[in-house]
């Protein structure tokens, strides 16, 4: 699409898009939908960017491919696992380490979060996939 003004919107937003989405993320350790709606707005602001100029250009900018994106976000959702057949707990109950930050308090770090991680990047290298095949970029 040659659109100037989907261009330039398309900068600006996808910053824009790639902050709600770290946002979804990290408030869906407490609550559940975080890692997949973030997910989604992270490949979003790149697919919109697609979508505004070229996506051929796109998947040449991408650094990681999204086969890998799907196979760290699986292999971190199956490490999520861990902890809670360590301590002998049930399969996803949720095993957190509280850690001290000076100026920040206490952060609590959980098997949550790494779930949320794994499924966040699973989406978005799946959502790529779907935008590539769509595209037919190889």
């Amino acid at each position: 699409m040659n659109s100037i003004i989907l261009q330039i919107a398309a900068r600006h937003i996808k910053a824009l898009l790639v902050l709600f989405a770290i946002i979804a993320l990290l408030r869906g350790h407490n609550y559940p939908g975080g890692g997949f709606i973030g997910g989604l707005l992270a490949a979003l602001s790149v697919i919109y960017y697609g979508f505004a100029f070229n996506a051929k250009q796109v998947r040449d900018k991408l650094k990681i491919s999204p086969t890998t994106y799907i196979a760290l976000g699986l292999s971190l959702v199956v490490l999520s696992f861990v902890p809670s057949i360590l301590n002998q707990l049930e399969l996803m109950q949720g095993v957190w380490l509280k850690v001290q930050i000076p100026i920040l308090g206490e952060l609590k770090l959980g098997t949550p979060l790494l779930f949320d991680i794994g499924v966040f990047l699973t989406v978005i290298g799946v959502t790529f996939l779907f935008f590539f095949s769509l595209t037919k970029v190889e």
